[in-house]
């Protein structure tokens, strides 16, 4: 693990090739998984908001599960996060014609209609991040329905951290980005180093 302020980076974040292939997965993380995407207590009073903004552009069967359960869910664990339909997809997952799974919040955010991207958790995703006692820890999810994104991601050289970048200065700042993208390099020609 190294450190940056109050964050620990899994070696994973250097190492791991990641870019997300669409095309090959069709959103699928928008749709599988046990149950929706995690928000922050700050994302659920952001939430509001958001809805009327995407509501145009959600499915009826969308609209009857938020008007049963609301914007929000608690799950087992007693974290926040979104509903979902019949135990599959987020409620605020749209479809285009070839059946490519959509978030909405990020579609209305992409034509300038929303200063909110989407939640963190989606946008930092393969990254999860797990608060710890004094540090904040960043680790590499792994998930079969991502194969294609690692293929993408070795085929293009494009590490977790590369591909994380916007969402993880969302979440630190250009700051922390800035050093860690230093401690990268750094860490990159030492392994290189090691293996000559």
């Amino acid at each position: 693990m190294i450190a940056i302020g109050e964050t620990l980076i899994s070696e994973d974040v250097f190492d791991t090739m990641f870019a997300c292939d669409i095309q090959q997965c069709k959103g699928a993380c928008c749709v599988e998984g046990e149950s929706g995407a995690p928000l922050t207590a700050e994302e659920v009073d952001r939430l509001e908001e958001a809805f009327e903004i995407v509501k145009p552009l959600l499915r009826p069967e969308a609209l009857e599960v938020i008007e049963k359960v609301g914007l929000f869910e608690v799950d087992q664990d007693g974290d926040f996060v979104t509903p979902i339909i019949d135990g599959r997809e987020c409620v605020y997952a749209t479809f285009d014609e070839r059946g490519i799974a959509k978030c909405s919040f990020e579609t209305a955010w992409r034509e300038g209609k929303s200063s909110w991207p989407k939640p963190i958790s989606c946008h930092l995703y393969p990254i999860r991040l797990k608060e710890l006692q004094d540090f904040t820890a960043l680790n590499v999810h792994r998930w079969p329905i991502c194969d294609g994104a690692r293929t993408c991601g070795a085929a293009n050289q494009i590490t977790v951290l590369e591909f994380c970048r916007s969402a993880l200065i969302r979440q630190f700042g250009d700051d922390w980005y800035d050093e860690a993208y230093h401690i990268w390099t750094e860490w990159k020609k030492q392994q290189r180093n090691e293996t000559h």
